[in-house]
């Protein structure tokens, strides 16, 4: 997650929430001139603009939180499958088979209260699938691999640092991903990517651009409202609802959408309680105040990084932990789930 960083022919499918006609094909920002279809429902995001919004987490793929439940999530998010460095395999945090009969069981206990998995691919460490397989076929088959050992036909693709700004994971990732919905009708795909109040940047609409090219159908563009700069210390719930609303004018432009399908095809996730970056802290008033926006516009889901942190830290816990295992500020055990699963 960031806070631990460092043109197809003919019309290509673009958000399947939000899908229009073709959006420009070599201008990543350009607009449709047909009008917006029908949106297909999307798991874990919203069916309507009158729809709640979904609460749906980051948890650890690997190992048991308490505070995973709080909230009741729509749909948790297993953080994360890379390769372990040195080949296309695909494993949890780069070190744990993805089919390990431990991680079987956890998946199966997240699922008894009627709530989906998506897999989430990528994140900010780690050697990322796209940067370690050789061919488009070869991505796909990694990617589909760990699909079916969580039981999930939904794809989250965190994609951040050098990977984002790498054009040539890049174009791989997009085949891979796109011939992996030709094998799989039923493949939701969600987009990752970092966020500024000005909007997503160049190297994130590239990707989206790319996306649109292979004409993958991608269901949501999730954006992480965290990490904007130390030069960024005001209000963080603040920054989060500026972000995405400079992201929606872009998504409108790049998939040629509606104002409302928009705001359905998009995410956001919080960092929440104390992050990496000097002056930036996400507190339980933030978390409502993104809240509330995120019903108003009809956003289709609202994530943390991550359930696991959603516990205030020990007196004596070092100061580092509230980067980890804590939020660092002072909350009830699953106050900030709570919050966002309202």
């Amino acid at each position: 997650m960031r806070a631990h960083r460092k043109a197809a022919a003919g019309c290509a499918l673009l958000l399947a929430l939000a899908t229009a006609g073709c959006a420009g094909q070599d201008d990543p920002a350009g607009t449709a001139d047909a009008a917006p279809t029908a949106p297909a429902e999307s798991s874990g995001g919203s069916t309507g603009a009158s729809s709640a919004t979904a609460y749906a987490p980051y948890v650890s793929a690997t190992t048991a939180s308490a505070n995973d439940t709080a909230g009741s999530p729509a749909t948790y998010n297993l953080a994360f499958v890379i390769s372990s460095g040195d080949d296309c395999a695909p494993r949890w945090n780069g070190t744990q088979d993805v089919d390990d009969t431990s991680v079987a069981s956890r998946v199966g206990k997240l699922k008894e209260s009627g709530a989906t998995v998506r897999v989430s691919f990528g994140g900010a460490s780690g050697t990322e699938l796209a940067a370690a397989c050789d061919s488009a076929s070869e991505l796909a088959a990694a990617y589909g691999t760990a699909l079916d050992a969580a039981g999930s036909t939904q794809a989250d693709f965190d994609v951040e640092g050098d990977e984002l700004a790498d054009a040539d994971s890049r174009a791989l990732r997009s085949e891979a991903i796109a011939l992996l919905q030709e094998e799989r009708s039923d493949l939701e795909v969600s987009f990752t990517l970092p966020v500024m109040p000005s909007g997503l940047d160049s190297d994130s609409l590239a990707l989206l651009a790319s996306a649109n090219d292979h004409a993958v159908r991608v269901a949501t563009v999730n954006l992480m409202t965290m990490n904007y700069g130390e030069s960024y210390t005001g209000d963080m719930g603040e920054y989060a609802l500026t972000s995405a609303k400079a992201a929606h004018t872009q998504l409108r432009e790049v998939f040629g959408t509606s104002d409302a399908d928009a705001w359905r095809g998009m995410a956001l996730t919080s960092m929440l309680g104390v992050n990496d970056v000097a002056g930036e802290t996400f507190t339980l008033d933030d978390a409502a105040e993104v809240r509330a926006f995120a019903e108003e516009k009809g956003i289709g889901w609202v994530s943390v990084w991550a359930a696991f942190r959603d516990t205030q830290c020990a007196d004596d816990a070092p100061a580092t932990d509230a980067l980890t295992t804590c939020s660092g500020v002072e909350q009830e055990d699953g106050e900030f789930g709570t919050a966002f699963g309202t």
